[in-house]
């Protein structure tokens, strides 16, 4: 049966796009989840443990102007509206579709949904089934996914709380590392690498980052960057090898430098207020998995270095 569905996938990659559109979309809701309860559990973990060698108890956070339940993970309690606190019903929770449905509101109180939820729920479809048009069913499709997932799940953290959490960003690291060992194939796969590859990318871009983010500190006096992303560029490395990192970097730094730019000018940014870098790096990430290879030799074409 499976021989059989890896064959229909293989020969119709229009029905695995949208096979996995669907299970992306699946995946997008379970992200929104991550990404507002995740940096709660983490905060409540932190207080628990200053609570342990403060002489004061450090105030438990908030849930959305409630008390935090005793038992908060990200299956417990229930997903409910943020403004009533109504459990939200498994037909009113149908990824994208509930949404539309509903107008944007919530059933029991009409309070807005913010746009963000399917917003999350939609991205993640359309970039999943993006990966599998692009390389088809197979290892490197699930590894693709994968990492996909992962780099949605760390942007929407970072833009709410300026944090790239090690529970997510340390097991994509291993995990681009056990994929290059288990399934790495010759350089210049796109993913995964082979197994000297995805060492020398891991290595070379956590000390990348590391080193710069050390120089800045020495020259301004002021930190430039959080170690999240050097442990986010590490596992980029573990993924697409030391050789796609070049192409990372510039593509988040231009992107950033440009999009920072556009903030001062259109909205009055504060040019020293702190922008989180791991929502380019991820977004580089993402199209260096997908094109990278093809940019560079690209890029070498033009500049007459390769023929």
């Amino acid at each position: 049966m499976l021989t059989e569905l890896a064959a229909l996938y293989s020969e119709h990659v229009a029905l695995l796009a949208g096979s996995v559109f669907v299970l992306g979309l699946t995946i997008g809701s379970f992200l929104n989840v991550v990404i507002y309860r995740l940096p709660i559990m983490l905060e409540r973990e932190w207080r628990l443990q200053a609570n342990e060698l403060l002489p004061a108890p450090v105030a438990e956070p908030a849930l959305a102007g409630a008390e935090l339940p005793t038992h908060f993970s990200l299956s417990v309690p229930r997903s409910a509206c943020p403004t009533c606190r109504t459990p939200i019903a498994a037909w009113h929770n149908i990824p994208l579709v509930s949404w539309l449905l509903l107008r944007g509101r919530c059933a029991a109180c009409k309070a807005p949904i913010s746009w963000r939820y399917p917003g999350v729920e939609l991205a993640t479809g359309m970039l999943s089934a993006a990966a599998a048009w692009h390389f088809g069913f197979g290892i490197p499709l699930g590894c693709a996914l994968l990492v996909t997932w992962s780099l949605v799940a760390l942007t929407g953290i970072d833009v709410d709380h300026q944090l790239l959490p090690d529970d997510i960003t340390l097991p994509l690291l291993w995990a681009g590392l056990l994929a290059a060992v288990i399934f790495g194939a010759a350089a210049g796969q796109s993913i995964p690498v082979a197994p000297a590859d995805a060492i020398l990318g891991a290595a070379a871009g956590y000390l990348s980052l590391w080193t710069v983010y050390h120089l800045f500190r020495l020259v301004t006096g002021k930190e430039g960057m959080g170690y999240g992303d050097f442990k986010l560029f590490a596992a980029l490395g573990a993924w697409l090898g030391w050789r796609l990192l070049p192409l990372v970097i510039l593509l988040a730094a231009a992107t950033g430098a440009l999009i920072g730019i556009l903030m001062i000018v259109a909205r009055g940014r504060d040019r020293a207020a702190p922008m989180p870098f791991g929502p380019y790096l991820a977004a580089a990430g993402w199209l260096a998995m997908m094109y990278g290879n093809g940019i560079v030799a690209g890029y070498l074409r033009l500049s007459g270095l390769q023929h």
